[in-house]
């Protein structure tokens, strides 16, 4: 296989291992592989032969897909393993999980696990490149690219922007790897939600913790809303979903305080009525499809560096 443009890594476990020539060489080979979506054939030989494992220990429709339809457009052979299917239900470890996929001899192992550092844990046990698709509330990379890619379409630059991320903060590996990813490229980062749902030192990561909806939102480029993920809270940490949305969620009132060309952003699924109003989710500003469509190129751009490493 021919090898594409330089990249140093093996595998991608967060943005946290990704200089900003990493991003750019990311978003620019993702830039060109998005036309083969709107082909009649939609398919590539690029990474004919190869094979692709898609891991998923947690429920998923979007990333899951996507990965799936990212390899199949560029003809790797795909095969998807659910936690409900898989050996760990009778008792087997991940690591034997990860040796006895690995004597199959796949090329690249997608995988998304509730426990943070199981990608990283994976690498030792198997000698295919490793995507992190998302691992507890440490990082989801991919989610990240999609987003800057989806800002960097419309905004032409990622340097000098000012990025508002609302909701569940603590428990979201989007609000860190965008946080991560947005920094990174020039950008600024504002947070906001209820104050059991920001974790401390917040500011190390490199963003600022609003005092208020109105301040986060006020003169922003992007206005990004996070779903509650009430999987990761042990205990109930929001009074009600009705006082949520009418404390903390983006209205179009809200929104009139953004940047009259803000975009409205959301990893999905969208909870209507909660995080987003229905006319602000569906509005002329919502780039909320855009980023599902840039996140099959994002995700083919991933696989094709990953085996360039090769």
């Amino acid at each position: 296989m021919a090898t594409g443009p330089s990249f140093a890594h093996r595998h991608i476990l967060g943005m946290e291992q990704l200089s900003q020539e990493d991003i750019n060489t990311i978003l620019s080979t993702a830039d060109s592989f998005k036309e083969i979506s709107v082909r009649s054939i939609k398919k590539v030989p690029t990474l004919r032969g190869l094979t692709v494992i898609n891991l998923f220990f947690e429920p998923s429709t979007r990333t899951r897909l996507s990965f799936e339809v990212a390899a199949k457009r560029m003809s790797a052979d795909t095969f998807n393993i659910n936690a409900s299917s898989s050996s760990t239900v009778k008792g087997e470890t991940l690591p034997d999980t990860a040796r006895n996929i690995s004597a199959m001899h796949p090329d690249i192992i997608v995988i998304r696990h509730s426990c943070a550092g199981t990608p990283l844990l994976l690498t030792r046990y198997v000698r295919a490149a490793v995507i992190n698709a998302g691992d507890g509330a440490h990082e989801h990379p991919s989610q990240a690219l999609l987003d800057l890619m989806t800002v960097n379409e419309h905004r032409g630059t990622l340097s000098g922007l000012k990025v508002a991320i609302i909701g569940d903060i603590t428990h979201s590996r989007v609000a860190r790897s965008n946080i991560i990813g947005f920094t990174r490229m020039g950008s600024e980062v504002s947070v906001y939600g209820p104050a059991t749902l920001i974790p401390k030192g917040i500011e190390q990561m490199g963003a600022t913790r609003s005092p208020s909806l109105e301040e986060a939102v006020r003169d922003a480029d992007v206005v990004m809303a996070l779903r509650i993920q009430r999987e990761r809270q042990n205990d109930p940490l929001l009074p009600s979903l009705r006082e949520y949305s009418r404390e903390f969620g983006i209205s179009r009132s809200i929104l009139s305080l953004a940047k009259p060309d803000a975009l409205v952003m959301h990893p999905g699924p969208v909870n209507r009525g909660v995080e987003l109003s229905p006319d602000v989710a569906d509005g002329p500003r919502s780039v909320i499809l855009d980023q599902v469509t840039n996140g099959v190129a994002v995700r083919m751009a991933l696989l094709y560096l990953v085996m360039g490493t090769s």
